[in-house]
């Protein structure tokens, strides 16, 4: 599936981006996205991407909350949103009929939010909830807290905020953040679809302005360090095991996600083989590659009693050496097929597609998306045994256990 000579991409003159797949089936994906997050938030100042991202769904000078779902959802489409480290993003999925009711609502959501007061302190008290559903869901939680241990403040700090930072935002300050921040230079139009890139592009260039806007930057500084935490009311223990990625380098970052497949992608990966197959310490067993453009880590998430927590960590890090010196040609292949695979899987949903689109584009230009096939196959066996090796030496640990 050759979906790179569907793919057009165009920077407009006031610096905003239009990405574009074209697809057959009568159904698009579109969404807005602000090159701006978690990364760009100062300490006292964390949560607040995710704070107005919030509110934009709460009601335009045209539009109140409930009349945004309705002009998407009667037209058969959903509507969400989702704020990262380095993206805030609103979307819809809707019949392809019905494009210019998407790019209509999702533009006056990103250009005309009221703030009202009312509003904004009905939704603290929403994201209050969230934060308290996150710390009680301890595998959220430990993702949530292992950036903790990676990296020195503001990134160590959890992207939805505290109490107290939330508590200390106000309309003013996320008045001020949002016109800082929300302008064309730092927008992102990408649908993937049924649809005509002209007729997208006309839109954009008719819909926004020429402001420029300025997006903070802040210094990202490595740590590795291992806490364990203890909670009452649990049954299980919850471990991340977490080591830092070169930044930079798109040979490492491509070898890093096939580090990240071998030992814990899917059922037949190292650590799901040898922690829950042969020993049958855990249920869940995962990994996940967390490639940013400031920042890069992997990790690993297991779940598993707390009287084998010290033999689970053994374990992980006895793999990770083994891999080390042992990794094979063959074993390297079969891992480079699988994610390949996984890639042309991933590009039947459109929804998804656009999700890849945006943070490739993040990181520099969503073309470079469709040569990920290409990135995998370049890996070789030296640099996966080397970052293998490098994790042996810094990594962080973080574990949320039952108190006795």
């Amino acid at each position: 599936m050759d979906q790179k000579k569907n793919f057009k991409r165009k920077i407009l003159k006031n610096g905003m981006t239009v990405v574009f797949e074209k697809r057959d089936l009568p159904i698009v994906s579109v969404a807005i996205a602000i090159r701006n997050g978690g990364v760009n938030e100062s300490g006292n100042e964390k949560g607040i991407s995710h704070f107005i991202e919030h509110m934009l769904y709460k009601g335009t000078p045209t539009r109140n909350a409930r009349q945004i779902a309705l002009e998407i959802e009667r037209n058969g489409g959903d509507l969400n949103g989702f704020t990262d480290e380095e993206i805030t993003a609103y979307w819809c999925k809707m019949p392809s009929e019905h494009l210019g009711v998407a790019l209509e609502v999702l533009g006056d959501m990103v250009k005309n939010p009221l703030f009202d007061n009312n509003e904004l302190e009905k939704e603290r008290q929403v994201i209050f909830e969230e934060i308290k559903m996150r710390r009680d869901t301890p595998m959220i939680y430990v993702y949530d807290y292992i950036q903790e241990l990676l990296y020195s403040e503001p990134l160590s700090l959890p992207l939805i905020g505290s109490h107290k930072t939330m508590n200390a935002i106000t309309k003013e300050k996320m008045r001020k953040k949002f016109d800082a921040v929300y302008q064309p230079k730092n927008m992102i139009l990408c649908v993937v679809g049924d649809a005509k890139f002209e007729e997208i592009v006309k839109f954009a260039e008719k819909s926004f302005g020429n402001k420029k806007g300025r997006v903070s930057v802040y210094s990202v500084k490595l740590k590795n360090g291992e806490r364990i935490e203890k909670r009452k009311g649990l049954d299980q223990a919850h471990l991340i095991f977490a080591h830092h990625v070169p930044l930079g380098n798109d040979k490492k970052s491509s070898a890093a996600q096939v580090l990240s497949v071998l030992m814990a992608g899917g059922m037949s990966s190292r650590l799901f083989s040898e922690i829950r197959e042969k020993r049958n310490l855990a249920y869940a067993v995962r990994g996940s590659a967390n490639i940013h453009k400031t920042f890069a880590f992997n990790s690993v998430y297991v779940g598993t009693t707390k009287k084998n927590l010290e033999l689970v960590k053994k374990l992980i890090l006895e793999e990770f050496e083994k891999v080390s010196k042992g990794l094979d040609e063959k074993e390297l292949s079969e891992i480079k097929t699988q994610m390949i695979g996984n890639y042309h899987i991933a590009l039947e949903e459109s929804q998804s597609q656009m999700v890849a689109l945006l943070y490739s584009e993040i990181e520099g230009n969503a073309e470079k998306f469709y040569d990920f096939e290409k990135r995998i196959n370049a890996v070789n066996l030296k640099d996966v045994k080397q970052l293998a090796k490098q994790a042996l030496k810094k990594h962080s640990f973080l574990a949320l256990v039952p108190e006795d």
